[in-house]
């Protein structure tokens, strides 16, 4: 008898089994036929197949479930990484899981996709465990050697033709060295005639890169090479301690011998050189290996792990010295191995010695442990380490560990000391553990600023109360966890209060919004009358800003939460438009170039203004400021930056450079308030210095300026950053603002000694500095100290006030109180403030008196002895320049005038210009009782007056400029003055050239004026001239002329490229090959325009010649374009198009979601497919073109398809007929009752074997779901295969 099972609820799919209580009564023979058709359970849920060959009888079932499944290899790989404590870049310990490292590690992950996971050894070691993409692991590797291991770097020489086989295709060689090494290779560029091959990282990567360097110049030397297999363990015998016997070697055999460092495993050694050399070196590499191998002998000692780093020591100094000392190699086991056998080699009689000193090395340290509870352990450390550091000044070789959550302290170091040690710290331990106690409450994180108080107000208050220590877990570790230790009163006192102020917190609602703080001034409005409004129509809401001070972005909202949220979504609404508007950009534009920025009359900034609406202002022309402001939205700022420095590249010859400098040294490079980069730029000439945004960790800083001065920009921040990361110190001392110019010296004369014998740097404050009194040393320690000493006596020799009197004759007195005593303010801002007092006008007294510091006193009595020389020996000079000249000889605002004037210390007086529209004098009149002359006579006794005669080579009057000083300076200047009278040059340039040398609206021939600083003149096209004048200084001429001549050799080269370029071909193509030529959004016709570099153009709709296509380029590329066309077009003419029917019902399953079925379908089978329209007379017909084969192929797959689809809609149909009617119906089919349904039933089920119950589907132990535990309990479904 056939069991029977009942698995599932009672109306189960009982359509699809055909389960309808359709008759009415049946038999009971019906019912036993019934239950005979019914599937068996293993045929409607076939096994899963064992491990064990099948039975016969299961091999078809087991067969049901196994397919060919290709076994997955995981792409995620680990790998450790250990960095010893001597090379840790970051080893304070009691920041370890918060510090920089902690840090570095996030930041590693970001970048690299890798995870890092880091543990601490006992000897401080770091092991780094790194898992990820094995890419990801390489470049995490790298980072972490770069950024947690302290870097070294060492040089190596291989001739430079062998550098390009390091670089390999591509760099691709050098970057894979760098990922396996971890080091920063930097290979000296081809003009560079070094070849020094540098290399930074770590010492293991160090001798790893630079053996690999060395084997690929051997390789690749044209001399001899031989590689010579000696067993590992017999390297250290050939090198000798220290490298010394290879040394040896190479010096006496002149061959080149590498020997792989002891962290590469490989056997082979590399002998480079003459033949003879190589063979001689061979020879005696082979003969130390041959008679090392027959005397020596080795003996294995146990010695613990803790204890191998004391026999290496530090960089392995101890084992070269152990070699030196006893001929015998110490074989250490790797650091991430667990074995601790320690192998001694050499020959028997020095066996003896080498043991004795390696056990002498393990032995000289102890480790011990101390138990102390883990809270205990900063009140035993002390305040910033002072307890601690009593203990380790008196034992400094004693290590004292720490580690965080254990109960433990751990000790290391020689065995006398380490005792002492252990005892000073029990004590401690002892006597805190008496009379401390600690609790921990649990908070929520949101609470615990508003515990912290503003300032820290409320939790300094308990502390002090109850004399306490509370500490509140940092914002990233988001633990609830509160901790408070001390006495034991306060402590529970400090607990009580802590909970009862979380107990009030927990009743409000708290919730951040980030807003920029550049923002906030702007929502709390004038006076806070905007942030009033959002007050008066928020009442129930606090809002708190934070203090600007903080530089936070967090505004915080507290109060019920649906008042809390609406003034949320009120406020970032505000927010984000002050963002949208509110995006500012500094652009640091040169001084000079502001008023090209600007243009006549505001035409450019106007123009800039209104195309990018953007707001941009501009620094007033008095300040001292570069930066151009411009405000508005991000992408339009950004347009209007690029425009505005496009005017600026166009002017002047702009240099953008970028530096690679430590993000960590940035804050101390620029200096409080940006002094020290704003003295690196004054002094390199007004250079643009930009530092990457604070935090984002960007290495690059960004100089911008001339050429010359951008280059001694870099190299003074390079060298600043230098001092800075290996030996900066800084101090500080004051002065009088008056007494700086007189230290700084004429042209920084002074300072300049200051800083070239002690090698400091030292920086006077700004204009804009707050401290004018402030006055900064930079350098090393030593330097500081002297640079500050000497400057200290400067600054008291000034201090010390003397009065003096000299003798002026009174006709100069005049000369020095002009202009309102300009030449004594400037002798008193020059030399320390020095006071200087003339007597009255109209007394003819001489003496004149100064009074302040007594050096600048002196040098004060100096300048004015010089000046009152030069005022006696003072001439006049005239110089006649035509008129026309005097404005170019200025220049702008008069600057070369004032050059002259400034450079040989003269006075210059041009003329008044002369008007060409006034009359000419009139003659002078006759005497009135001149008598009356008559026919040219003069009548007897009279004399006849004469007309003055005039030169005519004399000067114009308008023509002479007059200079005032000493006779051989103003000679000078007359030289310099004439040197600047521009001279003109004609070019011949042909007349068909001239408007492209002109350019679009004129900007050609500016643009070249203003390089050349010259002046063009092309003729007027009228005159079909081909003669170009140049205008200008004769030093510019030469440059100019050139420049223009260079340019009319670019034209005639366009002009020939132009006429190559215009070759023109046509084809012919039936018009209905042009859409599969121009191809599916014309990527077809893009490919071969892009490829062959041509024109090609397609006729319009309404053309005659529908079927010409015009190609248009150079001959060879527009013939290879018209055979690429032929060759598509023969292709297109080979291809057949069928029509086939296929049941429109599966079109949209053929088709699929958003048309990916038929795009796959037409890729595989290289063809087009083509369905009908809706409404078109045969919905069925689908047009299939293509080559011949492959829309045979294509055709057996659709109808495949079609075939598949059809099933399924069938079925879907027939479901349909079973689906009860939602209206009436026949009452055969819809009204007859039905009974209860017996669900899905299976024979022979498992369950019905023995006493267990059928399994019940509401029961999460039989049906449990995912992820859900389970308690495990024996079942007859067999053993579980998972």
């Amino acid at each position: 008898m056939s069991s029977v099972a009942v698995l599932t609820q009672e109306r189960f799919n009982e359509h699809r089994s055909g389960l309808l209580t359709e008759q009415s009564g049946g038999a009971a023979g019906g019912a036993s036929g019934e239950e005979e058709a019914l599937p068996t359970y293993k045929d409607a849920f076939p096994p899963l197949p064992e491990k064990a060959a099948s039975p016969e009888g299961t091999q078809e079932t087991a067969n049901a479930w196994t397919s060919k499944l290709r076994p997955l290899k995981s792409s995620v790989i680990t790998q450790v990484f250990h960095v010893p404590l001597e090379e840790r870049k970051y080893k304070d310990m009691n920041q370890f899981g918060e510090g920089d490292q902690a840090k570095v590690c996030v930041d590693i992950m970001h970048k690299t996709g890798a995870h890092l996971e880091l543990s601490m050894a006992k000897d401080q070691g770091l092991s780094i465990m790194v898992s990820g993409k094995l890419d990801a692991v390489m470049k995490a590797r790298k980072e972490i050697v770069s950024r947690l291991q302290t870097q070294a770097s060492s040089t190596v020489a291989i001739p430079k033709e062998h550098h390009r086989y390091v670089i390999g295709k591509s760099g691709e060689k050098l970057q894979e060295l760098e990922l396996r090494t971890a080091t920063k290779i930097q290979i000296p560029r081809p003009d560079d005639l070094s070849n020094q091959i540098k290399i930074s990282g770590t010492k293991e990567g160090l001798e790893k890169a630079k053996h690999e360097i060395l084997l690929i110049s051997a390789e690749q030397d044209k001399r001899a090479v031989e590689r010579v297999s000696i067993d590992k363990v017999y390297h250290p015998f050939i090198t000798g301690a220290s490298n010394k016997l290879v040394l040896e070697m190479m010096a006496e055999t002149g061959a080149r011998i590498n020997v792989p460092p002891p962290s590469v495993n490989k056997t082979e050694i590399v002998i480079t050189g003459e033949k003879e050399q190589v063979a001689l070196a061979v020879a005696m590499i082979k003969k130390v290996h041959e008679e090392k191998k027959k005397n020596t002998t080795t003996i294995a000692v146990e010695v613990k792990k803790s204890q191998h780093k004391y026999v290496i020591g530090p960089k392995g100094n101890t084992l070269q010295e152990i070699l030196e000392k006893t001929g015998v190699s110490v074989e250490i086991p790797p650091s991430d191995s667990a074995l601790e056998t320690v192998i001694l080699r050499g020959e028997p009689d020095r066996l003896g010695q080498a043991l004795t000193e390696v056990y002498a090395k393990a032995n000289s340290y102890s480790v011990s442990t101390v138990s102390a509870p883990s809270w205990l352990h900063r009140f035993i450390i002390g305040k910033k380490g002072q307890n601690l550091a009593k203990i380790t000044q008196q034992m400094p070789k004693v290590h004292i560990e720490f580690t965080e959550g254990e109960d433990r302290i751990t000790l290391e170091g020689p065995t006398k000391d380490l005792q002492m040690v252990q005892v000073e710290i029990e004590a401690m331990v002892l006597d805190l553990g008496n009379r401390m106690d600690y609790t921990e409450i649990s908070v929520d994180p949101k609470f615990h600023r508003h515990l912290i108080g503003k300032g820290g107000a409320n939790i300094n208050r308990i502390k002090e109360l109850h004399k306490v220590t509370v500490r509140i877990p940092p914002d990233n570790e988001k633990s609830t966890l509160i901790r408070i230790e001390g006495d034991p009163q306060g402590v529970q006192d400090a607990r009580k209060e802590l909970l009862e102020l979380a107990s009030r917190m927990e009743n409000e609602r708290t919730k951040d919004l980030i807003i920029e703080q550049r923002f906030h001034r702007a929502i709390i409005g004038q006076k806070g009358e905007k942030i009033k409004e959002v007050r008066d129509k928020f009442p129930e809401v606090i809002i708190n800003f934070p203090d600007p001070a903080q530089k936070s972005n967090i505004v915080q909202l507290r109060g019920p939460h649906t008042e809390v949220e609406k003034c949320f979504k009120f406020m970032q609404k505000m927010a984000a438009e002050m963002v949208e508007n509110g995006y500012t950009l500094l652009v640091p534009i040169f001084k000079q170039f502001h008023k090209n920025i600007i243009g006549k009359g505001g035409a450019n900034i106007k123009k800039i203004r209104e195309e990018t609406n953007t707001k941009i202002d501009l620094p007033a022309e008095n300040s001292n400021s570069e930066m151009i402001v411009i405000t508005g939205k991000r992408p339009a700022c950004e347009a209007a930056r690029t425009r505005i420095l496009a005017i600026q590249k166009e002017l002047a010859n702009i240099t953008e450079l970028e530096v690679s400098i430590p993000s960590k040294l940035h804050n101390s490079l620029i200096g409080s308030k940006g002094r020290f980069v704003r003295s690196i730029m004054e002094e390199c000439g007004g250079v643009h210095i930009h530092f990457p945004t604070e935090g984002s960790g960007v290495d690059k800083v960004t100089i911008r300026g001339p050429a010359e001065e951008v280059e001694k920009a870099k190299q003074q921040l390079l060298a600043l950053a230098e001092e800075k990361q290996i030996k900066s110190h800084t101090a500080e001392l004051r002065a009088k603002p008056e007494y700086h110019k007189f230290l700084i010296g004429k042209g920084g004369g002074n300072i300049r000694k200051v800083r070239d014998s002690t090698g400091a740097r030292i920086i006077f404050p700004t204009a804009e500095d707050q401290d004018q009194e402030l006055i900064t040393v930079v350098g090393t320690e030593e330097a500081v100290k002297e640079a500050t000493k000497e400057l200290e006596e400067l600054i008291r020799s000034l201090d010390n006030v003397v009065e003096d009197t000299m003798s002026v004759d009174p006709k100069h007195h005049r000369y020095f109180v002009a202009r309102r005593g300009q030449v004594l303010r400037d002798v008193a801002d020059e030399y320390g403030g020095v006071m200087v007092s003339f007597p009255r006008t109209g007394s003819q007294s001489e003496k004149v008196t100064l009074k302040g510091a007594k050096d600048c006193v002196e040098a004060a009595k100096k300048r004015m002895q010089e000046i009152i020389e030069d005022l006696d020996a003072q001439v006049t000079i005239e110089c006649v320049i035509t008129q026309r000249f005097h404005r170019s000889i200025m220049g702008p605002k008069g600057s070369r005038i004032q050059q002259i004037t400034k450079d040989h210390n003269v006075q210059i007086k041009f003329p008044d210009r002369e008007d060409p529209n006034a009359p000419p004098p009139p003659a002078p009149a006759p005497p009135a009782e001149a008598a009356i002359q008559e026919n040219g006579e003069v009548p007897d006794g009279e004399v006849k007056v004469e007309p003055p005669v005039v030169d005519p080579a004399a000067p114009k009057k308008c023509d002479v400029i007059v200079i005032s000083g000493r006779k051989e300076r103003c000679e000078a200047a007359v030289e310099a003055l004439k040197a600047l009278v521009p001279v003109t040059t004609e070019v011949e340039v042909p007349f068909d050239l001239h408007r492209y040398i002109i350019g679009q609206k004129g900007s050609g021939i500016r643009k070249m004026m203003d390089e050349f600083e010259v002046n063009i003149q092309v003729p007027s096209p009228e005159l079909q001239c081909d003669i170009i004048s140049i205008t200008g200084l004769a030093n510019h001429l030469d440059r100019a002329r050139e420049g223009l001549l260079e340019r009319v050799k670019e034209l005639q080269l366009e002009q020939e490229d132009r006429a190559l370029r215009s070759f023109k071909l046509t084809i012919t193509v039936d018009p209905k090959y042009h859409p599969k030529i121009i191809g599916r959004k014309g990527a077809v016709i893009t490919t071969i325009r892009t490829e062959h570099d041509v024109n090609i153009q397609f006729p319009e709709k309404n053309d005659e010649n529908l079927d010409q296509i015009s190609i248009m380029g150079y001959e060879p590329n527009a013939i290879a374009a018209r055979d690429a066309i032929k060759a598509l077009v023969d292709e297109l003419e080979e291809m057949i198009s069928e029509e086939i029917t296929l049941d429109s019902r599966v079109h949209a399953r053929i088709i699929g979601g958003r048309g990916k079925g038929i795009r796959k379908i037409m890729e595989e089978f290289k063809v087009d497919l083509k369905f009908p329209q809706s409404g078109s007379p045969d919905p069925n017909l689908v047009t299939v073109t293509g080559r011949p084969e492959l829309v045979d192929e294509a055709i057996d797959h659709l109808l495949n398809l079609e075939e598949e689809y059809l099933g399924d809609v069938a079925e879907k149909e027939d479901n349909m007929t079973y689906m009860r009617s939602s209206g009436g119906g026949s009452a055969s089919s819809g009204d007859e009752p039905r009974g209860p349904s017996k669900g899905f039933v299976v024979r022979e089920a498992p369950w019905t074997t023995g006493t267990e119950k059928a399994p019940d589907m509401s029961s999460s132990e039989d049906f449990p779901s995912f992820g859900a535990p389970v308690a495990a309990k024996a079942s007859p479904w067999g053993p579980k295969r998972f």
